[in-house]
């Protein structure tokens, strides 16, 4: 996905790609859920669906800016910081007290984004690093959210509100940016919509058919499969300081996906 996005962004708006991205998903998605009759998208957590899309379509206008302007896996790698984020987010919305490898590992990570992100230093812009980062915290915040109402709501139901509302916020600034796309980007942007949605699909899976301390370290093949797509594609290449910030950062989200927490569940309000 990333890589049609990063090809794409080369011609076409921001807004438009996160756009035509979740507009694709809806049109996967609707048909499947229609299929099972109202009871597949009946749901009484409006409210906590629409924190869900909200959070989640400023997390991707994020990544999608630091794709356009950072080498692939920097970008990707950044967006994946997120359960650096997560145990504090869940302390402070929802009550959820962090485990005590939470703070190390948090310092350990955000110096494994410094060193990949080197304001100041950096031949790229720095700016669209900090932006990468944030989409790691802004992604974190979206998925605090789906465990707010995923008590009473299925994965393919939470996708598809995502999908559905998402369309709907992406579509704001329309008026004032869009920019037709070229049946090559267009091409593009279908098909990472596309791959997008699938990954979610089978990443849904994965999680119902194993734990998730299991799953949660090989999403992180994406970041040197980045890499050599960068590398091959662009001809991009990470420095040595890079390559240490990102063994830090994943090491770190790795350790806290598989080290047991103790949680609190109050405030589990939608």
């Amino acid at each position: 996905m990333g890589v049609c996005i990063k090809l794409a962004a080369a011609t076409t708006p921001n807004t438009v790609i996160v756009f035509v991205r979740c507009a694709v998903s809806l049109f996967i998605l609707l048909p499947l859920l229609l299929r099972r009759g109202g009871a597949g998208i009946r749901t009484r957590r409006l409210g906590g669906h629409l924190w869900r899309a909200g959070f989640g379509i400023l997390a991707m206008y994020a990544f999608f800016y630091a794709i356009a302007r950072l080498p692939l896996a920097e970008a990707i790698l950044l967006t994946y910081s997120t359960p650096l984020w997560i145990p504090f987010i869940a302390w402070a919305w929802i009550g959820e007290k962090p485990a005590a490898i939470a703070f190390p590992a948090a310092v350990l990570g955000l110096a494994g984004i410094a060193l990949i992100v080197k304001p100041g230093l950096h031949p790229i812009d720095p700016l669209a690093g900090l932006i990468g980062a944030a989409s790691g915290i802004l992604a974190g915040c979206a998925m605090v959210s789906i465990r707010r109402i995923a008590d009473t709501e299925p994965p393919a139901r939470i996708v598809f509100y995502f999908a559905l509302m998402g369309t709907a916020i992406a579509s704001l600034p329309l008026p004032w940016s869009w920019t037709t796309p070229s049946s090559d980007a267009l091409a593009l942007l279908v098909g990472a919509g596309l791959l997008a949605t699938l990954g979610q699909i089978h990443l849904t899976r994965a999680y119902g058919c194993a734990p998730a301390a299991l799953i949660s370290p090989f999403t992180y093949a994406a970041v040197p499969i980045s890499a050599v797509l960068g590398w091959w594609l662009w001809d991009e290449r990470i420095d040595l300081w890079s390559a240490v910030g990102a063994l830090l950062v994943i090491g770190t989200c790795v350790l806290i996906s598989l080290w047991p927490h103790t949680l609190s569940h109050e405030s589990h309000r939608a």
